[in-house]
C-alpha cells in the first residue's frame, strides 16, 4: 500500500503546475520544514531563514523552521507528524524512511553546475600532523559525525571497511562528534587526530565554508581520503500530506533559483556554491542508502 502511495503521490509532483492550489490551506495553517545538525545552529537559521520568507511569500502560509541538536531530532520530529517537510542527507532520508515505513517520499536534489548531484565524504587531519593516508591513522582516534549523516558516518565507515580499514579495529577510538564542524574544530583542537565531513569538490565543502566563515584558518586541516560519490539527500515530503500541498511545495523550492535568486543563493551556502538549482528524485535513488543502513546494523549488532 506504502509503494503504490508513493507512485501516486509521484505522480502527482510530475505533473504539478506552476500554479498554486489552495484546496489544503483550510488544513496547513504552518508548513513546518526540518534542517539538520551539520553546522552551528545560529548559521543553518541564518542561511534558511531567506528560504523561509520566500515559501511563505509563494505559498500564502505561514513557515517555520525546525533544528535540532541532532540528525535523528529532524527524523523522530517528520515521524511523529511534527514537521511536514525535511531536508535529509542521504542516510537520514534512508533513516527516515526506514523510521516510518515508507512514510516519506524524496522530492528534489541539488542538482551542480556541471550537471552532477552528487558530493563526497572526506577524512580530515591537522596539515602538520604528518598523517598522508588511512595507514598513518592506525592506532589513532577518528571521529564520525552523527549515526544518521551520510558523509560523516554511513559512506565512510562503510568504504573503509570495505578498503579493508575495520573503523573498530583500525583507529583506537571512533567518537561521534555530533557534527561536522564539531568534528573539524576537534581536528584543529587535537581533540582527535582525524574526522569525516564531506565536501563537493576541493574548493567547496564543510571544511572550506568554515575557513570562509572565519572558524579555522586556511591550512590547517587537509584531507588525506576522498570516499566514492555520494548521492545528494533530498528535500523530503511526509507521504500522508495532501498530494496539491506536496505539488505547490515542489514547484516553488524547485522555482527559487529564478524567482528569489538570493534566498537561493543564502541556502546553498553562497556563490562559492556548485549548487545550480534542483532535480526531481524518487525513493528508488536511494534505496542503495537503505541497504548500507542496514549493512551497517548487522555489523553493530555483530559487536
Amino acid at each position: 500500500m506504502k509503494a503504490l502511495l508513493a507512485a501516486a503521490v509521484s505522480a502527482v509532483v510530475l505533473a504539478a503546475t506552476p500554479s498554486l492550489a489552495d484546496s489544503w490551506k483550510d488544513q496547513y495553517k504552518t508548513l513546518k520544514f526540518g534542517i539538520l545538525s551539520g553546522e552551528n545552529e545560529k548559521d543553518r537559521i541564518a542561511r534558511y531563514t531567506p528560504f523561509e520568507e520566500y515559501l511563505e511569500k509563494e505559498l500564502g502560509v505561514e513557515v517555520e523552521i525546525f533544528t535540532a541538536g541532532s540528525y535523528d531530532g529532524v527524523i523522530q520530529a517528520i515521524a511523529a507528524d511534527q514537521i511536514e517537510f525535511a531536508f535529509f542527507g542521504s542516510s537520514s532520508y534512508a533513516a527516515a524512511y526506514t523510521e516510518t515505513k515508507g512514510g516519506v517520499v524524496p522530492l528534489l536534489t541539488r542538482l551542480n553546475n556541471d550537471g552532477s548531484t552528487g558530493y563526497y565524504s572526506v577524512v580530515m587531519v591537522r596539515c602538520d600532523s604528518g598523517y598522508k593516508s588511512l595507514d598513518d591513522l592506525k592506532g589513532k582516534v577518528q571521529a564520525f559525525a552523527d549515526p544518521d549523516s551520510t558523509s560523516g558516518f554511513a559512506v565512510p565507515y562503510f568504504n573503509m571497511v570495505k578498503q579493508g580499514y575495520n573503523p573498530k579495529e583500525h583507529f583506537s577510538a571512533i567518537p561521534f562528534s555530533g557534527g561536522h564542524e564539531t568534528g573539524v574544530l576537534g581536528v584543529v583542537n587535537k581533540q582527535y587526530d582525524s574526522a569525516a565531513t564531506w565536501q563537493n569538490n576541493a574548493t567547496d565543502g564543510r571544511w572550506q565554508r568554515m575557513i570562509t566563515k572565519g572558524m579555522i584558518e586556511k591550512d590547517v586541516v587537509c584531507p588525506i581520503w576522498e570516499s566514492p560519490e555520494i548521492t545528494s539527500g533530498p528535500f523530503t515530503a511526509r507521504i500522508n500530506l495532501p498530494n496539491d500541498l506536496i505539488a505547490d511545495m515542489t514547484t516553488a523550492v524547485e522555482s527559487i533559483p529564478e524567482k528569489d535568486p538570493a534566498a537561493f543563493n543564502a541556502m546553498r551556502g553562497g556563490d562559492d556554491s556548485p549548487q545550480k538549482g534542483w532535480k526531481r528524485v524518487d525513493h528508488e535513488r536511494y534505496q542503495w542508502i537503505v541497504d548500507m543502513r542496514d549493512w551497517l546494523k548487522k555489523q553493530r549488532r555483530g559487536g
